[in-house]
């Protein structure tokens, strides 16, 4: 079944929906360019050779800004789909060509429009870093729900979870070791692989990502 559509309004989603949230699309770190996109390659080739048993032919982005990782998938993929809560960041989207057979929906994800075990692979990149702790488990236990076979979680990591300052305002940056919480939430997830993607030698920022398989089907 699909997610309870209850809107869940929470102050960091205020915030991203709000015209920064569109600004910050723009930066250098996010924007399109061929640069960026070189850089993603080289870490979805990384992540996903990994996703072998079965290999996914759809994926579902949490979250997709203006759909820099959505440009890459769509040569590892047959089929893309995305929610984003930035209504700027979601015409970005539509009125980019590359992008015209990717499914978006102007949503988030409290409440994925998707029906259980529906999508390949589900993922954040970048995203879960932004929810405030109390609201955390809401968001992943949506994205296990859709997901059928995979998850992955691309996220800033600390040993503990900690709060940073984020462009001097508070409550938006949450830093944890987002693998474990996974793991200590669902015990039918098996990690994959994992790794650190660094930002000096060929990837798109300095992040840690982790590839979970489910294994309680049928």
């Amino acid at each position: 079944m699909k997610g309870q559509m209850v809107k869940k309004m929470t102050s960091q989603l205020e915030f991203w929906k709000s015209d920064f949230g569109f600004e910050y699309s723009l930066r250098d770190r996010n924007r399109i360019s061929k640069e960026n996109i070189q850089k993603l390659h080289c870490d979805w080739g990384k992540i996903l050779s990994r996703a072998l048993t079965p290999y996914p032919k759809s994926a579902l982005e949490v979250g997709c800004n203006i759909g820099r990782n959505l440009i890459v998938l769509q040569n590892y993929l047959d089929e893309l789909h995305a929610v984003e809560p930035n209504a700027k960041a979601c015409r970005a989207v539509r009125e980019n060509k590359i992008l015209e057979n990717v499914v978006l929906h102007e949503s988030d994800g409290f409440s994925l429009p998707y029906s259980d075990n529906s999508i390949d692979m589900v993922f954040t990149s970048g995203v879960l870093i932004h929810v405030c702790p109390d609201d955390l488990k809401k968001m992943i236990q949506e994205i296990y729900r859709v997901s059928k076979y995979y998850i992955v979680c691309i996220e800033y990591f600390a040993h503990e979870p900690r709060e940073v300052s984020y462009h001097g305002k508070n409550g938006l940056l949450f830093k944890r070791d987002f693998g474990g919480l996974y793991l200590d939430t669902f015990p039918s997830l098996t990690i994959v692989d994992y790794g650190f993607l660094w930002q000096r030698f060929d990837s798109s920022d300095n992040s840690h990502w982790w590839l979970f398989k489910k294994n309680n089907l049928g």
